[in-house]
């Protein structure tokens, strides 16, 4: 049987009041006492069941989660997983509200977070690429006692990150590109969104160190900066294939894979380069199976939702994580792996494709 308040309070040779008081830290209990009531418990092993004391005492979570307006299918993607946890947890009492801002203007989401404070929020998540305003507006968060979890992408002075390793996620893509294209000789384009967001950051210096070391006869060009414009996506392609005629990869970072596949499609390249991008958006997936993309790294959008919420709940609580449970796995998806879709998502793939 597991250790209940009554055996601490016998234990400890205290009301059962007491021992309340001192469980949820109330004040007016002696310093002895509440030693005694401690060494109780570890010597009990009492282990509190919080959910269930929030919820006789009515405690609520309410939680913000902030993503970029756009049209990517991986940030769409995750706004449904989000709301779906959201209404799951909501038996625990837990809230979760989403707020949308424009991707390139960090200025109109730093206005965002600042107006947080007064809506009795016990947390909030972001997905954002670093700047000053940024980490300003996440630090005065902070100081006025709201826990703040990067999402996707990470920020130094954020509590908590949500998300797979990205630096690792480089050199897996690394080493898959190198072992693609037998080592060389050739060239490795690199594109990505923004280098203002770590996740970029962190995906090009892991793909860096493994092509550098394992695969020199490659040569990785520069990066080059969409800014999640397909108008732009488009016009660095096609002029990085137009001057560098020995690219035999590309390296998609994050976003635009959409386009980018369009874009290789028009110029007769489709199925002629190895393509590495992230994500297994609807698109990736049909990209995959005709053979315009070459292999995907990705992560259980189901599981980053629901270890967000899980992060932000302990951190409101001052609790510690289950590390293990929280981890976000790297997972390498090919033609030949593709997972089966559900029922109810085959037929508006199927759609998509004609």
């Amino acid at each position: 049987m597991r250790p209940t308040v009554n055996d601490i309070a016998r234990e400890a040779g205290v009301s059962l009041a007491t021992v309340d008081r001192v469980l949820n830290a109330r004040p007016g209990v002696r310093e002895k006492t509440i030693r005694a009531v401690n060494e109780a418990i570890a010597r009990l092993g009492y282990v509190r069941d919080l959910t269930a004391a929030n919820l006789a005492r009515g405690r609520s979570y309410r939680v913000a989660v902030l993503l970029p307006d756009t049209e990517s299918q991986f940030i769409q993607s995750l706004a449904e997983a989000l709301t779906e946890a959201g209404s799951a947890a909501a038996t625990s009492r837990t809230e979760l509200k989403l707020h949308r801002f424009p991707a390139e203007d960090p200025h109109a989401l730093a206005a965002l977070l600042a107006t947080l404070v007064q809506r009795d929020y016990v947390g909030v998540a972001l997905m954002a690429p670093e700047t000053p305003v940024v980490r300003d507006a996440v630090r005065s968060l902070r100081a006025k006692g709201i826990p703040v979890v990067a999402l996707v992408s990470d920020l130094p002075n954020a509590d908590h990150f949500v998300g797979i390793d990205n630096r690792a996620a480089g050199r897996t893509a690394g080493v898959m590109m190198g072992r693609f294209l037998g080592g060389g000789p050739g060239q490795v384009m690199v594109l990505g969104q923004s280098l203002l967001a770590r996740d970029m950051i962190e995906r090009r210096r892991g793909f860096d160190e493994v092509m550098q070391r394992d695969f020199p006869g490659l040569e990785v060009l520069q990066s080059l900066e969409t800014h999640g414009s397909p108008t732009t996506l488009r016009q660095v392609v096609a002029e990085m294939l137009g001057n560098a005629p020995h690219v035999r990869g590309i390296y998609a970072m994050g976003g635009g894979s959409r386009t980018l596949t369009q874009t290789l499609d028009d110029m007769g390249l489709s199925g002629k380069l190895t393509v590495i991008c992230h994500e297994l958006t609807p698109h990736v997936r049909i990209a995959l199976e005709r053979g315009s993309i070459t292999a995907v790294i990705t992560q259980n959008i189901g599981h980053l939702a629901r270890s967000t919420l899980r992060v932000l709940r302990a951190k409101a609580d001052n609790q510690p994580l289950d590390e293990g449970q929280e981890q976000i796995r790297i997972e390498i998806v090919l033609r030949e792996n593709l997972p089966a879709l559900p029922d109810s998502t085959r037929q508006v793939s199927d759609d998509k494709a004609s």
